[in-house]
């Protein structure tokens, strides 16, 4: 109506605590309040998935290397991954927070964005609504979250960040900036290392220091970005919480056992992780513009290099874009880890490759025959006969 107030939104984060390494320790009670990492072999190359809090103490946390994250923790119990346990208690988790809002984007297995404004009248306040999701995480999951309540996205998620594990922090509206300002940089979404060490020599440490400025200087260092991280540090987010959003990229990787740079296998680990990465996109009904290569070295160091393309479900496709950005490269050190992504992901159009590549349809046809194999006998029942060829010749080196 004209004249008529906006609506002042209420917007909860909710963030699982620990969340792998939680569930173990609910599954095995011998492991209650006790160091548990969650992730590769202790005694091999990968890296930790997950940490209890616990093991966190010890300076422990994700992506940690898990060969120094034994070294911090050695008596931690060390746990494979179980991704599909795992998946089943997001999905309960999931069926938890849509009863109370429709409007539920997942970010990923273990958090989710909800807009509860128009629930309010139901279940009252943003407050007393996260208490009430706390409790029947807890009492139907055995499992703890972190909560944060505010008037926008940014600064609910950066609420429910502050007082974990089992936190819930409401920031009301209007006290977002001042609730922002004494933070430092780092917690303002796009601040990454680069940016970080930017406005730090420009004399800027905290988010209040970064909203006193005019947007002109901002502008004039970070282009159009500069425009948004003014707005976030003011605690101004307009974005809405958007309901079943696809997600934002589709990959794999692998960890070597030992830094090589065997070509042959470099490829074909690639070939196998475009064929993984494809199956996955055909299974979800999605396709992706952008495929990305990522290569850690011995010192690890990372590069990425990407490239954009019509949209893509076909893993040959993905390979063939994936070994071009890769034989742009030079290996100037063995390669500790290779993996690719695709990104730019919508729905896919079946039937319009027709017009354009036969041949492409074929291979589409194709690949969902053995699409369905696989899902009958598991992955390794169908691979491209490179892969074959290469796991036969591998033993007589």
């Amino acid at each position: 109506m004209p004249g008529s107030s906006p609506v002042i939104r209420t917007i909860i984060h909710v963030d699982m605590d620990a969340f792998y390494a939680s569930v173990e320790q609910r599954d095995r009670p011998e492991l209650r309040g006790r160091p548990v990492i969650v992730g590769a072999d202790p005694r091999g190359r990968g890296v930790v998935s997950a940490a209890s809090y616990e093991a966190r103490r010890f300076g422990v946390h994700s992506a940690m290397p898990i060969s120094r994250a034994a070294r911090l923790c050695p008596d931690a119990a060390f746990l494979a991954v179980d991704r599909d346990k795992y998946a089943s208690v997001s999905r309960q988790l999931m069926g938890i927070l849509a009863d109370f809002t429709p409007l539920l984007e997942p970010l990923s297995i273990d958090e989710a964005f909800l807009d509860v404004t128009g629930s309010r009248r139901l279940f009252g306040a943003g407050r007393g609504i996260a208490v009430r999701i706390k409790a029947r995480i807890r009492s139907e999951l055995d499992l703890t979250a972190s909560v944060g309540v505010a008037a926008n996205k940014f600064v609910a998620k950066v609420a429910s960040d502050l007082e974990k594990p089992d936190g819930l922090v409401v920031v009301d509206p209007g006290e977002e900036a001042r609730f922002l300002a004494p933070l430092p940089i780092s917690r303002l979404w796009g601040v990454g290392r680069v940016t970080a060490t930017q406005l730090e020599a420009m004399g800027i440490r905290s988010i209040g220091q970064v909203a006193s400025l005019s947007a002109r200087p901002l502008a004039a260092r970070f282009g159009p970005g500069g425009t948004g991280l003014l707005a976030l540090a003011q605690g101004r987010d307009d974005r809405a919480v958007e309901p079943f959003a696809p997600p934002k990229s589709m990959g794999a990787e692998e960890t070597f056992d030992a830094d090589h740079r065997d070509m042959a296998r470099l490829h074909g680990t690639l070939r196998a992780q475009a064929e993984r990465v494809a199956r996955e996109l055909r299974a979800e009904g999605y396709a992706g513009r952008s495929v990305t290569l990522k290569l850690r070295f011995t010192d690890f160091s990372t590069v990425t290099r990407s490239h954009s393309t019509e949209p893509t479900q076909d893993g040959l496709r993905i390979y063939r874009e994936a070994r071009a950005l890769f034989d742009r490269l030079r290996l100037a050190q063995p390669v500790r880890l290779i993996g690719l992504s695709v990104s730019g992901l919508g729905p896919a159009e079946h039937g319009q490759l027709s017009l354009l590549d036969g041949n492409a349809v074929r291979r589409e046809r194709l690949a969902r025959a053995l699409d369905r194999l696989a899902g009958r006998f598991g992955d390794e029942a169908v691979r491209p006969a490179s892969l074959v060829e290469r796991r036969r010749r591998r033993p007589s080196r």
